[in-house]
């Protein structure tokens, strides 16, 4: 009988014990996900504060202004839907995304660019424009500057796009903007960034392009053997 007794209170006691580490296992989960949430709400309250109070005065300032404009939007709908830490995160990724933008709205208009942001390793890959260039690729024009000018006036913060990165820079057209939507790049668009950026100091080789930027930078070694329609 006391052997009975004893399994009793050994299955209560490890049923307790379970008990607790499950409420303590959803305590700490809450915990990382409030955090994860509030850090993001606040880059997502930082980013419409510059939204709502700039004003685009040339045409590169107001076209990276709408594009800040609608990363707030996007990360926005994010944080209201985030039940997750890496949703929270997406939401945070975005804002910051969008107040890269703003950075480059503010340079666009000779103002000062304000706080650095944290930095970004798919963005320190991708590299950025160090020289002005200016390409035909199937009898399309493609220009690019490492500032914003009436000919380049379409920002991008650098990073991954498509498994691919894109230099930060300024650009007459937003080339990477077709796979940013379909998530997939087209056959010519290695011909493109090989076009585009061929010896450029700082940007990824084109193989490197091709491999989605995990190789290290070789600015000489460009070349393509697939010639396809952007």
């Amino acid at each position: 009988m006391s052997f009975a007794i004893v399994l009793v209170v050994l299955a209560a006691l490890a049923f307790g014990i379970g008990l607790l580490f499950t409420r303590l296992q959803a305590v700490a989960k809450k915990r990382r996900l409030d955090e994860a949430l509030s850090e993001a709400r606040r880059w997502v309250e930082r980013l419409a504060g510059q939204v709502m109070h700039l004003t685009g005065t040339n045409a590169a300032a107001k076209q990276a202004l709408a594009d800040a404009s609608e990363r707030y939007t996007a990360a926005g709908s994010q944080l209201d839907l985030a039940r997750t830490v890496g949703q929270a995160g997406l939401a945070k990724e975005t804002a910051l995304e969008g107040l890269y933008y703003i950075r480059a709205a503010r340079v666009a208009m000779a103002l000062d660019p304000g706080p650095a942001l944290p930095a970004d390793a798919e963005r320190a890959r991708a590299g950025a424009v160090t020289e002005h260039r200016k390409v035909e690729v199937e009898g399309a024009t493609y220009e690019a500057s490492p500032t914003p000018g009436h000919d380049t006036p379409h920002y991008y913060p650098g990073g991954q796009v498509a498994g691919r990165p894109v230099p930060e820079g300024w650009y007459n057209r937003p080339w990477w903007k077709p796979a940013l939507i379909g998530g997939a790049w087209g056959a010519g668009a290695a011909v493109l960034f090989g076009s585009l950026f061929a010896g450029m100091a700082g940007v990824a080789a084109a193989q490197t392009w091709q491999a989605g930027g995990q190789d290290v930078f070789a600015p000489d070694d460009v070349g393509f053997d697939d010639v396809g329609e952007f």
